[in-house]
C-alpha cells in the first residue's frame, strides 16, 4: 500500500468510525427501503461559545442516512451486525465511581456529588472499523463508561427516566474534524463509483481536511499501547458543567494510577490487549483518576474540535476515582451485556449537555444507527440503557 494510500484509509477511518461511522465500499447517499431520521433543529447554549453551522440539520441527516446503507450493505443474514462506533472491544469491567469529598462547589455539579460513590461499567475498544484489526498495530482506542443509579431526568426525550450517565473517551486529546460538512464530504467522496475520483481519493482526502486533519488522523492512528488500563483517554470535545449562570465549559480525561511505561510484549497476539486487562484484573485490582479541565478563556473555542485546551492554560482537576477490582470480566455473558449496551454522550444529566457541532451530530448518528443495529440483530429496539 502506497504512502497516499495509507493516509486516506487512516483519515477514512479515523473519521467516520470515531464519529461513529464507517464505509468499508461505495455506498449511495439515498437507497430504496431505508427511513428517515427524523432529526429535530439543534439547540446550542450561545453563552458558552456554541453555534450553528450552515445546514447543520440537513447535513445530519444525510450522514445518518448515508451510514445506514453501509451498515446494511455490510450485513450479513446470520451473523451479528457490530456497533459502527469502536467495534472491536477489549472487555467490559465493573468498577467504582467515587466522586472526591473535598470538590470545589463551582465542579460539584450533576454527577459530581461530593463522597457519591456509583457502580459502573466501563468499556475499552479498538477504533479502527475493522474488528479483525490485530491490537499490536497502531489505533486509535477508546473508553466509555456509564455509571449506574444516577437519579433525576436525562436530556433525551426517549430516556428522561435513565438511571444512567455516560462519559465517552479517546486515547488522543482532539479531534480531526471540527467542521460537519467535511464529514459529509469524506462520505461523498469514499461512496463515490467515479473512475477519477477513486483515482484521486488517495491525494483528494489529506488535501480537503488540511494539514491539521491529517497529522491528527496520523497521531491517532498511531499510537500502540501495552494495556488499556494503563493509557490515558480524553473527551476531545467539550460538554457543559452545571445549569445555572455559573455553568461552564469543560473537557475531561481518564489517566491511570499507575505510574510507569509499560512495555509492549515480545510477539503479541492479535487480541493482546484483552489479555493484558484479563491478566491484570485476575492478578489484582486496577485504578484510574477522573480529571476535569474547566475553561479559562473564551478563547477555547467550544466549536473547534482540532484545537486542544493547554493545560498549562487551563488545568485538569481530579473529581473522581475510578477503582476496578479484581475480576474475570471475559465470560460469554459479560460479553454479550457488553455487545448489546448503548454508549452516547447525550446519555446524560442536563448538567453534562454535550457542546460543539461534533456531539450534536453524535445525538442524531448514535441513537439511530443503534435501531438499525439492533433490527438487523432481531433485537426489540430500546435507547433507554
Amino acid at each position: 500500500m502506497t504512502t497516499r494510500m495509507a493516509l486516506a484509509r487512516i483519515i477514512i477511518g479515523t473519521s467516520l468510525v470515531l464519529l461513529g461511522g464507517c464505509a468499508s465500499e461505495p455506498l449511495p447517499l439515498i437507497a430504496a427501503g431505508t427511513r428517515s431520521p427524523e432529526i429535530a433543529n439543534p439547540q446550542i447554549d450561545a453563552a458558552l461559545g456554541e453555534k450553528l453551522q450552515e445546514n447543520e440539520k440537513e447535513i445530519a441527516g444525510k450522514i445518518a442516512a448515508a451510514i445506514e446503507v453501509g451498515m446494511r450493505r455490510r450485513f450479513v443474514a446470520g451473523q451479528r451486525a457490530r456497533r459502527d462506533a469502536h467495534p472491536k472491544s477489549h472487555g467490559c469491567v465493573a468498577a467504582k465511581f467515587k466522586v472526591a469529598r473535598s470538590l470545589p462547589e463551582d465542579l460539584a455539579k450533576g454527577v459530581f456529588v461530593r463522597g457519591k460513590t456509583y457502580d459502573a461499567l466501563i468499556r475499552f475498544s479498538n477504533a479502527d472499523e475493522d474488528a479483525n484489526r490485530p491490537d499490536f498495530e497502531g489505533d486509535g482506542r477508546g473508553m466509555a463508561i456509564k455509571l449506574l443509579g444516577v437519579p433525576g431526568e436525562k436530556l433525551l426525550n426517549i430516556e428522561q427516566e435513565s438511571t444512567t450517565q455516560d462519559f465517552i473517551m479517546i486515547s488522543h486529546p482532539v479531534f480531526l474534524i471540527d467542521n460537519i460538512s467535511d464529514y459529509l464530504f469524506l462520505l461523498e467522496l469514499n461512496n463515490s463509483d467515479r473512475l477519477l475520483t477513486k483515482i484521486f481519493r488517495p491525494i483528494t482526502i489529506p488535501f480537503a481536511l488540511g494539514l491539521k486533519g491529517t497529522s491528527i488522523a496520523w497521531a491517532t492512528t498511531a499510537k500502540k499501547i501495552a494495556n488499556p488500563l494503563y493509557a490515558r483517554y480524553w473527551s476531545t470535545v467539550p460538554y457543559q458543567l452545571g445549569t445555572d449562570a455559573g455553568r461552564k465549559a469543560i473537557k475531561f480525561s481518564a489517566r491511570p494510577c499507575f505510574e510507569g511505561d509499560p512495555k509492549l510484549p515480545t510477539n503479541p497476539s492479535a487480541n493482546f490487549l484483552r489479555e493484558a486487562m484479563a491478566q491484570t484484573l485476575e492478578n489484582g485490582a486496577a485504578c484510574m483518576e477522573f480529571l476535569v479541565q474547566p475553561r479559562t478563556s473564551s478563547a477555547m473555542s467550544v466549536e473547534n474540535s482540532q484545537v486542544e485546551w493547554l493545560e498549562a492554560n487551563a488545568p485538569f482537576h481530579k473529581v473522581a476515582s475510578i477503582s476496578i477490582p479484581k475480576q474475570k470480566f471475559d465470560t460469554l455473558e459479560q460479553n454479550n451485556i457488553c455487545e448489546n449496551l448503548s454508549f452516547n454522550p447525550w446519555h446524560a444529566l442536563p448538567e453534562h449537555r454535550p457542546l460543539g457541532s461534533i456531539n450534536r451530530l453524535r445525538k442524531v448518528i448514535y441513537p439511530y444507527l443503534r435501531q438499525v443495529r439492533q433490527e438487523l440483530n432481531s433485537l426489540p429496539v430500546n435507547n433507554s440503557d
